[in-house]
């Protein structure tokens, strides 16, 4: 299994709950292919650099997972297949960049244990 992160914008006209809806659609699918989540993060509504399906703001998304290669496909199938994702970007972590992100999720959380 390799480990995967993927990040994706999601229309900014959707509710709170419609919002956790698709990020649940999309966690259970990975979690139904086997797929092994890590981390998950929300980024909340953000500016867009440049006005996409004339929207200039969305809801961005991460989720980091272990999966196979073939649950790529469906996941990404999915995302294009759901009017509610205006932009996603999947890609294969290497060695490094998996140390990367372990160590930022560790100094985000010693950052909240001090607050």
């Amino acid at each position: 299994m390799n480990q995967y992160e993927t990040v994706f914008i999601l229309t900014p006209v959707l509710s709170d709950t419609q919002m956790k809806e698709a990020v649940e659609k999309f966690t259970c699918l990975l979690k139904e292919e086997g797929a092994e989540i890590i981390n998950e993060e929300s980024w909340g509504l953000k500016k867009l650099a440049y006005p996409i399906q004339k929207k200039s703001t969305g809801f961005y998304h991460l989720v980091e997972f272990k999966a196979n290669p073939e649950t790529i496909a469906k996941l990404e199938l999915n995302f294009r297949r759901d009017e509610r994702v205006i932009r996603f970007l999947t890609f294969k972590m290497d060695k490094y960049a998996a140390e990367y992100a372990t160590k930022r999720r560790n100094m985000k959380s010693t950052k909240k244990e001090g607050n």
